[in-house]
């Protein structure tokens, strides 16, 4: 054999086959069709033949949630307590099974690195605006958005974007700006989008960056592009629902439960409220935090303890504590942050719920 003669080399060593990036290609479209699936039929759709009637009517026709669970002075009761929960799993139980499947498909279907660098950005305000943004379209409740944000967690998100969904969710919920905006006092709206921004896009981040300890940045490049393969990926989907709904959802009844046996001791506001002075606002401030309601659920509270005549520092403080977080979305999300950062979540949202009273209170004297 001549020296000058080429080396044969085996044929598979001869072609690179880039099968990850086509398979990331799939999943990623799977991912996208599934979301976009479920919010179709949990949010779009029924948002936007709600905001067709109110553009009609003007009208808000639901009934405060709370009141299924009996009055401001109720005692601790198991009817308060089942026909709570009974009424808050009707008015949820869709948008739910779309986080629960959202979430899943986060964990099976969504490349660890992508989704990590997507919501990193070069500083941790930047990327909590990102998570932010995309908790726009979603419009889930704080409970809803639990499951994924605690996914969103465990895939190796920087606290501070999840914590920007998480609260991004039901705070920049376009579709209860615009019920609001039908309904309400323009003061509201004003209050919602000043405050709860403010919220998300400044305080959020702030926060993070002293409860945890975690760097700014996360260096993408020294992940697995990820630790999956598409054929693995329904299983994969499978299981990470189970474990979900059997985890997640049985502590959550719980303290669904819980809120509706001690509606009276969580949520004293009434009638006699309208005399508390600034009592009521620190009241609203850490009631509107701990109960928990559907989307938009604060809509009828607050038109409802106006009439009561309820002043516009409660008011205010209720517009921003109520949608934000609850006891049962922390119960969700609290192995996944850490309890340290959920209560500090919390208690930073009763403070900003201040920061609602005190603007709503200034905005009212401009009719």
């Amino acid at each position: 054999m001549s020296v000058d003669q080429p080396r044969l080399r085996h044929p598979a060593a001869r072609i690179h086959v880039p099968v990850l990036p086509r398979h990331g290609l799939a999943a990623t479209v799977g991912f996208v069709a599934i979301a976009a699936s479920g919010l179709l039929c949990a949010k779009w759709d029924p948002y936007g033949h709600k905001i067709a009637h109110l553009f009609t009517t003007r009208s808000w026709t639901g009934r405060s949630i709370l009141d299924s669970a009996g009055s401001a002075s109720a005692a601790p009761s198991w009817h308060g307590a089942w026909s709570f929960a009974r009424s808050y799993g009707q008015a949820v139980w869709m948008a739910l099974v779309a986080a629960l499947v959202i979430a899943a498909a986060v964990e099976a279907l969504v490349p660890r690195r992508r989704i990590v660098s997507l919501l990193t950005g070069r500083s941790t305000f930047a990327g909590t605006a990102v998570a932010g943004l995309l908790a726009v379209p979603c419009m889930m409740c704080t409970c809803c958005s639990a499951p994924i944000a605690a996914t969103l967690r465990r895939r190796g998100v920087p606290t501070s974007s999840v914590l920007g969904y998480w609260i991004g969710n039901p705070i920049l919920n376009p579709a209860v700006l615009v019920f609001l905006a039908l309904v309400a006092p323009w003061q509201w709206v004003a209050t919602r989008i000043v405050v709860g921004g403010l919220l998300v896009f400044a305080v959020i981040p702030s926060l993070a960056r002293f409860t945890t300890r975690e760097p700014a940045t996360s260096n993408t490049a020294e992940m697995p592009d990820d630790d999956f393969a598409l054929r693995e990926a329904p299983m994969r989907f499978v299981k990470t629902l189970l474990r979900l709904a059997f985890t997640l959802v049985p502590e959550y009844f719980v303290v669904v439960l819980a809120i509706g046996a001690f509606r009276g001791w969580l949520f004293p506001l009434g009638a006699n409220a309208a005399r508390w002075g600034i009592v009521a606002v620190i009241v609203a401030a850490v009631a509107g935090t701990l109960v928990v309601i559907p989307t938009a659920g604060e809509i009828p509270i607050l038109q409802g303890l106006s009439a009561l005549g309820l002043g516009t520092g409660p008011l205010g403080a209720l517009l921003i504590t109520l949608p934000a977080v609850s006891l049962p979305s922390m119960a969700m999300v609290g192995r996944a942050l850490s309890w340290r950062v959920t209560l500090a979540v919390a208690g930073i949202v009763m403070v900003t719920g201040l920061a609602g009273a005190i603007l709503l209170a200034v905005l009212s004297f401009f009719t």
